[in-house]
């Protein structure tokens, strides 16, 4: 059984940062693409933004340009685990962060695994 497991996240004034980790299991970790999509207040689910994904086992990796040169993905591969580094927040930011794998980069729809979503938080 899949499981993507998050933690992380919190609330932080803008210009800080934090940082958000996702443990996968239950599958072949290395090879998927995996990461990080947002669901923003007021937003529908069908609304969710993909924010970061990489394929597990040093492979690519997206961002869009919204997080661009702000937020960086990366892996743990012994752990299973991918990160979401987030520096110098911005309210705009603020919004459930999902960890999802199993899909083409960036597209939420096509993802077939998604964890429980923590909650980010920045204040102007």
């Amino acid at each position: 059984q899949v499981q993507l497991v998050e933690s992380g996240g919190g609330s932080v004034q803008a210009g800080g940062s934090l940082r958000v980790s996702c443990t996968a299991s239950g599958f072949t970790y290395s090879g998927y693409c995996m990461g990080w999509f947002r669901q923003a207040p007021g937003k529908e689910h069908e609304e969710r933004e993909g924010v970061a994904v990489m394929y597990t086992g040093g492979g690519a990796t997206y961002y869009s340009d919204s997080v661009k040169g702000r937020f960086t993905i990366s892996e743990d591969n012994a752990k299973n685990t991918v990160y979401l580094q987030m520096n110098n927040l911005k309210p705009e930011d603020t919004a459930v962060y999902y960890c999802a794998a199993d899909g083409i980069p960036m597209v939420a729809g096509t993802f077939d695994y998604w964890g429980q979503g923590t909650q980010v938080t920045v204040s102007s």
